[in-house]
């Protein structure tokens, strides 16, 4: 079934910093920092930019089908032999290679990207426009993709012996996992699809990366979506002298440091923080930092580098046809630090698309905030403000004493004139005398509402059950749950319905009932 949505501002929501508010309203301060605004009239001009760079279409096309296939999956040919046209552009998203697809943002996205690319197809048709999600094969972190939070817990895949580059950990042991899975999702037809579809991709491949591109493949068949590893010799070899660059002359670092320098004078810090070389060596169970230009490492075989978070962008620019890069608000922050260093390199920078942002709300728990009295933006609120409202709102009696607080500030203020008439010093005196007695009454009213709040209990509790709900463990439901109860819910619907919902230009929360 399709959801009910409304919006809210992101301003409005309080979840956001101030730089990703100031972005997606166009403020003047940001301007310089990106090449094109968020916007789809912008893609003209990046079509033209673009289309005067030489990215090596053959090789792209040979490493995908070399990559699909070696999962069995063909019926993608000519979707990745389209980037061999000179009027076919990507559009990308990028993530790490999370356990399950980890939190619900994930999705959302692919989804965006998705979306974004069917909406260039119907205002430039001359042109084609391919989905792409970059793996993240080459991270090292494995602690942040080792586990998910489902049903209020956390489900973690142990594996002592993971080193190195997460894309290429054997896959064997989460084995163990979809066994605990199993005991928790149940057995509805929506639970066994989503079981056969998790022992498929992970024990019937042999290393994460393809077992990731495996899922998010069969999650989004139906929409063209081509997934990339560029954990690979050949596409590294295309980019081999900005590596060595940065290793000699970390241009980069000084490039990166200046725009840092320069967002912090209109008010803002820095996201990330380059290195004076911003390469690693990678090898099959290790990924150690280049600290030290010398010649071993200018000697390196192309595989053996590996770009940190300063240079994969970078890196993405120079080997896809790609316009826009669709991130979350942490990405952007730091994609805002490198205008510079593609200008340097002679890169075009892309359009940079917020990623759509939701919440998916249970039409009982919607029910139950209406029907205690709230709309359903107000479930932003902090909790203690909410309690505090419905008391007022639902006290019999008035336990407000804001009224008092004022006759009682004005009445002080006449003494304090009169006072002052009789001798200046004594005005501080009465002051301090004011402030006291405007502490008692804040006492009092605090007592009165804890007297309310004993008497409304069950309805207080319902706010925090609600609240809890939406925002688990304080965090937004996006950022914190997997998508898999959604789609014990929905099965393969789910997709379909949040594709509808979105809008990759409709930078608000979504509201989705």
């Amino acid at each position: 079934m399709s959801f009910k949505k409304s919006t809210v501002k992101l301003s409005d929501t309080k979840q956001f910093s101030k730089l990703i508010v100031d972005y997606v309203n166009g403020e003047q301060a940001l301007r310089k920092f990106y090449a094109y605004s968020p916007a789809l009239s912008s893609f003209k001009q990046v079509i033209e930019d673009k289309s005067k760079e030489e990215i090596n279409r053959k090789l792209l096309v040979e490493v995908l089908t070399e990559q699909y296939e070696r999962i069995g999956i063909t019926d993608y040919k000519l979707q990745i032999t389209n980037l061999q046209s000179e009027n076919t552009y990507t559009v990308c998203t990028g993530h790490q290679l999370c356990l399950f697809t980890g939190p619900l943002y994930f999705i959302y996205k692919i989804i965006t990207t998705i979306n974004l690319a069917e909406e260039l197809k119907k205002q430039y048709p001359t042109n084609n426009f391919v989905p792409v999600y970059w793996m993240a094969s080459e991270d090292h972190d494995f602690e942040e993709v080792s586990s998910i939070n489902l049903f209020g817990k956390k489900i973690s895949w142990d594996n002592p012996s993971a080193k190195g580059a997460v894309g290429r950990l054997n896959t064997e042991s989460i084995s163990i996992v979809i066994d605990e899975l199993k005991q928790i999702v149940g057995d509805s037809a929506n639970a066994k699809e989503l079981m056969e579809l998790f022992t498929t991709a992970y024990l019937k491949h042999t290393n994460l990366a393809d077992a990731t591109r495996y899922l998010v493949h069969t999650l989004f068949q139906e929409y063209s979506l081509i997934i990339l590893d560029a954990d690979d010799a050949r596409l590294k070899n295309e980019f081999i002298g900005i590596i060595k660059d940065d290793i000699t002359n970390n241009t980069n670092f000084h490039l990166v440091n200046n725009t840092i320098e320069e967002l912090k004078q209109v008010g803002f810090g820095a996201q990330v923080n380059p290195r004076e070389i911003n390469i690693f060596e990678l090898s099959d169970n290790n990924r150690v930092r280049i600290e030290h230009n010398n010649n071993e490492t200018l000697n390196l075989k192309p595989e053996a580098y590996s770009p940190n978070v300063v240079l994969r962008p970078l890196y993405q620019q120079k080997i896809l046809p790609n316009l826009a890069y669709i991130g979350g608000p942490g990405e952007l922050a730091y994609w805002l630090e490198y205008k510079s260093m593609f200008e340097h390199h002679k890169i075009n920078f892309p359009v940079l698309i917020p990623r759509n942002f939701a919440l998916q709300m249970d039409e009982k728990l919607i029910s139950q905030l209406h029907k205690l009295g709230f709309k359903t933006e107000d479930i932003f609120k902090e909790t203690d403000v909410l309690i505090k409202e419905f008391i007022t709102k639902n006290s019999g009696d008035d336990i407000s004493l804001k009224a008092e607080e004022e006759k009682l500030t004005a009445n002080f203020q006449e003494i304090i004139t009169k006072a002052a008439k009789v001798d200046v010093t004594l005005k501080a005196s009465v002051e301090a005398e004011m402030q006291k007695a405007l502490n008692s009454l804040k006492n009092i009213e605090s007592k009165l509402i804890k007297a309310e709040k004993q008497k409304q209990e069950i309805s207080l509790n319902q706010i925090r059950k609600i609240k809890d709900k939406f925002f688990p463990a304080g965090n937004l439901q996006e950022r914190y749950d997997n998508f898999m109860p959604y789609y014990l819910k929905s099965g393969k619907g789910l997709i379909a319905d949040l594709k509808e919902s979105f809008n990759p230009f409709e930078f608000e929360m979504l509201i989705l009932e």
